[in-house]
């Protein structure tokens, strides 16, 4: 019981923003959040040997709750191997989601 109280008293110390405690909650849980969590972890998501050498640069909701993904190469010349490589780019933010999210992806040098 104790134990508890040191860690009640601590975060007390040091109070954390709703954004930061329920960020870690939906990371707990599982549950995604938005948009906007598939670009903050695009990293996580896509895996040392896609997000080295793309970036998200755009995302857009669709009335339909799916996204219309747009991913800058970090070098132009990588745009034809990420092109290759566009159905594991959408089976990883679809398995992130849940379900078939991606609707559309596109590359922009």
């Amino acid at each position: 019981m104790s134990n508890q109280n040191k860690n009640f008293d601590n975060r007390a110390k040091h109070p954390q923003t709703i954004g930061g405690a329920l960020g870690g909650l939906i990371r707990m849980f599982g549950v995604r959040a938005s948009d906007a969590d598939l670009a903050q972890r695009w990293d996580e998501i896509m895996g040392r040997d896609i997000a080295s050498i793309a970036r998200l640069a755009a995302i857009k909701k669709n009335r339909d709750n799916t996204f219309n993904v747009v991913i800058r190469p970090s070098v132009p010349a990588y745009a034809l191997q990420l092109s290759y490589q566009s159905d594991e780019i959408i089976r990883r933010i679809n398995k992130y989601f849940g379900y078939n999210a991606v609707s559309k992806i596109s590359f922009r040098k």
